[in-house]
């Protein structure tokens, strides 16, 4: 078989095996708990790869390696920012999660954080609801560009035929199976990721002839800034600039496509269990991908575009059968992250904008969750197609805004006290709306100013807004509470 033939014959199988999960994973969705968390009964393997592959595909295997070929050395500051992120999360905020989510019986992060607001709850989970959708309309319609550039350069097929592709298979077997077949099949989209960034940056080094011989040769392809710890940057702007950098770590625990698989874990011992496959994932992957996006820039042929950088890296280093299949296994991961947040955006409209009450018809709750499903998949699609941007700075954008909303308050509520219901309104919208208006300006080295400020002020404001005594906390949970007024 030829290049094309390969891919297209691997794409189909895998896809066919994506859609039977989802048919399996209907027959254990009777509820709105089983579609959104699974009934909490995730082991740690799955919750462990599925949240992050959730949380990176596109923008990892693609949008890291095309940073490091575009920006060079410096971009090795993201690694750290990156899998400093991943150890906090599962380190601090997972176990106290998983315990929390399962005390309260909350389904979403937003149902948590709302919990004992009182009279704030309502305009705490509106709130928490358009933050979701506005980023991860953005989120995933990077994840479609991405699949339609890939499916678009392989196939030498239309990228407005190419996206709509892409997003018709995911929204089949999210529809079928919500938040099992999303965490299964994201679970093998992240295990194709780690074995791809094991395979091509170590056969990227084989054909340099090592790491000194990749270091020797980067000097004669990069330039003297893409060789600098700081890149262009110097002294103060270089020392704001790296971070910039790590502080995109900051965003971690506000991802709620993330964190909901830490909600379902089952138990404590599938934390542990998890927490060491997580970041292990993280430290091979991230690290895989700069690696590959160095070895690239010197042994491709220049390319306009950083981003598909790993895609010519690929056909080139390898056989056309190889490198068919080795590319519709990134493909296939790419697309792993659209789903998840599909299901968190389901959530935020059909369950937590709704579910004010404790009762709902279960049956209609999941209408509403697959409905809302269909519109967040064309919005996205149309996004992808009509107003295209490079995958790293939207998907970037949409984790600042995220991460800032979300995180500040959950980290303040895992400290072990509530936070007022007008101290978390407070914190949720200067998080969102600070990241939003910082990113409209001209960004400073290392976009510094809205991945930093935004998330301190909200963590300030929640952490003043804490309720410390033990009367008030059982209290605040009532609507019309004084303390909440």
């Amino acid at each position: 078989m030829d290049y094309s033939t390969t891919v297209l014959v691997t794409l189909i199988a895998y896809k066919l095996v994506l859609i039977a999960i989802g048919f399996w994973s209907q027959k254990r969705t009777k509820s709105s708990e089983d579609y959104f968390i699974g009934g909490r009964r995730l082991g740690p393997w799955v919750a462990a790869v599925s949240s992050a592959a959730s949380a990176s595909s596109a923008w990892t295997l693609l949008g890291m390696s095309g940073a490091a070929y575009t920006m060079g050395v410096s971009a090795i500051w993201i690694v750290p920012a990156v899998v400093l992120g991943y150890c906090f999360n599962w380190i601090w905020i997972a176990p106290r999660l998983q315990q929390l989510a399962d005390q309260q019986q909350a389904i979403t992060l937003s149902q948590l954080l709302a919990n004992q607001t009182g009279q704030w709850r309502k305009p705490i989970l509106y709130l928490s609801s358009f933050c979701i959708v506005f980023s991860f309309t953005f989120y995933i319609a990077a994840q479609f560009q991405a699949a339609g550039n890939t499916f678009a350069s392989t196939f030498d097929v239309s990228m407005q035929w190419s996206i709509i592709t892409g997003a018709l298979i995911i929204l089949i077997y999210t529809l079928l199976g919500g938040f099992w077949a999303v965490s299964i099949t994201d679970t093998l989209q992240g295990l194709l990721m780690a074995v791809a960034a094991v395979v091509l940056p170590v056969a990227g080094l084989l054909t340099l002839g090592g790491p000194m011989e990749l270091w020797q040769q980067m000097h004669s392809t990069f330039s003297l800034e893409q060789m600098s710890i700081t890149g262009p940057h110097q002294g103060l702007v270089g020392l704001a600039f790296v971070i910039g950098l790590l502080g995109i770590g900051l965003g971690n625990p506000g991802q709620p496509h993330v964190v909901n698989r830490m909600m379902a874990l089952r138990d404590s011992r599938s934390v542990h269990q998890a927490k060491v496959i997580a970041i292990g994932w993280s430290m091979i992957v991230i690290s895989g991908m700069l690696i590959l996006g160095w070895c690239a820039k010197v042994i491709i042929a220049p390319v306009s575009d950083g981003e598909q950088a790993l895609l010519n890296f690929t056909n080139h280093l390898f056989p056309a059968v190889v490198a068919g299949i080795m590319i519709a296994a990134i493909l296939s991961a790419i697309m792993s992250t659209a789903d998840s947040q599909l299901l968190v955006s389901a959530a935020a409209i059909s369950y937590d904008v709704r579910v004010q009450d404790e009762q709902l018809a279960t049956q209609h709750s999941l209408l509403i969750s697959r409905l809302t499903v269909v519109v967040m998949c064309m919005i996205s699609v149309a996004i992808a197609l009509f107003a295209p941007k490079d995958i790293f700075s939207r998907v970037l954008f949409a984790w600042n805004a995220l991460g800032a909303a979300f995180g500040p308050l959950l980290i303040v509520r895992l400290l072990g006290h509530p936070v007022s219901g007008r101290a978390s309104f407070a914190a949720m919208f200067c998080g969102f709306f600070g990241a939003v208006i910082l990113s409209m300006f001209e960004s400073p080295p290392g976009d510094y100013l809205e991945r930093i400020i935004p998330f301190g002020l909200a963590l300030y404001i929640a952490y003043l807004g804490r309720v410390k005594e033990p009367a008030l906390s059982a209290a605040i949970d009532k609507p019309g509470s004084m303390h909440n007024s």
